[in-house]
């Protein structure tokens, strides 16, 4: 296998042994020597006391004995002839009962009296044989050695394993997260509706695009919003194509329909009206599948102006007061505050008109349609919002994020007095989207539906 995973695992898990055994090693080395290092330099130190010990005595006989023997710890120490007889000995020196007379010809230990004692042989100036007991001190006794010389032990090499692994996990990380966090960036824009959005790879990659599990993503990712954009972008031109198609023949058939009216009966005309009442409604939802089309296939905003919400709302009110006689049902507009925002107008227009008239449609008779505009503010975000509310049956929860998509209707909204087309508020939901903003729709508790309109204040196409 030659994926990048496995060639990473296997290079992190053989460096990362390497540096753990390598280091192990060095610390134990330095810190537990071979026997025979630890054997010889014992052997060197009690030698070396021993005949420090002889030459005090020689220089000054049992008192200077007895400072040398001061100068260690205070463990007693003494000096025999090579006959047992005792030459010197130091006030704390265990009992000698059980010392054999017969003594070694090399360093030796022995258990004497409950003591432990290494018997250290010694030979004067003049070559007399001696020999220098040395009582090893109780564990109790002993000084704890500090715990900060531990540290001495793993110095340098733990830091520089530490530093080691750090560095490789380091590499590691980036090696992992950099391309991960290009494509977490370029989902989240096609998400949001950026059928271009194309993750970056290097040129050798491209060619190899299967060489590494990322490089592979990358090129699936990148082949994926390919082909979305394609099917979008044809099922656009479709409705587009098809939209502008049956203009035509809905054109013929007004004319059709008008010289049918001439030479119709009264029986006739009933029925007559009827074609020209459906073809006024497939005109209107050919109108808005045009309208949908072209703000889905606009991407530019430069021509953006500042427009005021306040003024483009009081232009909506006359045209939906009149709606709202048929209903019956009162519009009312609250301003609390002045909002404008750079944007179309004309987009605005229709994209608030769509839910004005829709809240009209599904409130109850004899009701009120407010229209609120207010300045909000969401993390230090400045906002302006407008609401519409109505006091209609309300949308079933499940409902409410998808009363936004194109021809999505509502069962109870398939009636001949309330049905739409389905296509309104998809148009309010490109417009507002085209302009930064958000749309939601929430039940009201008291009854109803709250359709929400939020506007960055500060954005800048």
């Amino acid at each position: 296998m030659r994926g990048l995973f496995f060639k990473i695992f296997a290079i992190f898990w053989l460096a990362q042994s390497l540096i753990f055994v390598i280091s192990t090693a060095l610390i134990v080395r330095q810190r537990f020597p071979s026997p025979n290092i630890v054997s010889d330099a014992l052997d060197s130190n009690l030698r070396h006391d021993g005949d420090a010990a002889l030459h005090a005595y020689e220089a000054g006989g049992c008192s200077s004995f007895a400072d040398n023997a001061a100068r260690h710890e205070p463990s007693g120490s003494t000096l025999l002839k090579k006959s047992g007889e005792i030459v010197c000995r130091t006030p704390n020196v265990p009992s000698l009962s059980g010392l054999d007379t017969h003594f070694p010809d090399r360093i030796d230990g022995r258990q004497i009296g409950g003591h432990y004692a290494w018997l250290i042989p010694v030979v004067s100036s003049d070559g007399a044989p001696y020999e220098y007991v040395w009582f090893q001190p109780p564990a109790s006794a002993r000084h704890p050695e500090p715990h900060w010389k531990f540290l001495h032990y793993a110095f340098p090499q733990l830091p520089v394993a530490i530093a080691v692994g750090g560095l490789t996990t380091f590499v590691l990380v980036l090696l992992f997260s950099r391309p991960l966090v290009r494509l977490r960036k370029a989902a989240r824009e096609l998400a949001e509706g950026n059928l271009a959005v194309r993750v970056e790879a290097s040129p050798s990659g491209a060619l190899r695009s299967h060489s590494d599990e990322f490089q592979g993503l990358v090129h699936d990712f990148n082949h994926m919003a390919e082909r979305l954009e394609s099917l979008v972008g044809a099922q656009r031109l479709l409705l587009r194509d098809v939209s502008h198609e049956l203009r035509s023949p809905l054109s013929r058939l007004s004319v059709a329909l008008e010289l049918a009216r001439e030479d119709a009966t009264p029986e006739l005309g009933v029925h007559l009206a009827r074609i020209e009442r459906e073809g006024e409604k497939l005109n209107q939802l050919i109108g808005q599948l045009l309208t949908l089309s072209s703000m889905e296939a606009r991407d530019s905003v430069s021509s953006f102006k500042p427009v005021s919400l306040n003024q483009l709302c009081e232009q909506i009110l006359p045209d939906a007061e009149y709606e709202a006689q048929r209903r019956p049902c009162i519009v009312i507009l609250q301003q609390d505050s002045e909002c404008a925002i750079r944007g179309d107008w004309e987009l605005l227009y229709r994209a608030i008109e769509n839910v004005v008239r829709n809240a009209i449609r599904y409130t109850d008779p004899g009701t009120l349609v407010t229209i609120s505009i207010r300045k909000t503010s969401l993390e230090a975000t400045q906002l302006a919002t407008i609401e519409v509310t109505d006091c209609g049956p309300g949308i079933p929860a499940p409902e409410l994020e998808h009363i936004f998509r194109p021809f999505y209707r509502l069962d109870e909204a398939r009636t001949s007095t309330t049905g739409g087309f389905g296509v309104g508020l998809a148009i309010t939901e490109r417009a507002v989207r085209l302009h930064g903003g958000t749309l939601r729709a929430i039940n009201r508790t008291e009854g109803g539906t709250c359709i929400q309109i939020m506007f960055p204040t500060n954005h800048q196409p």
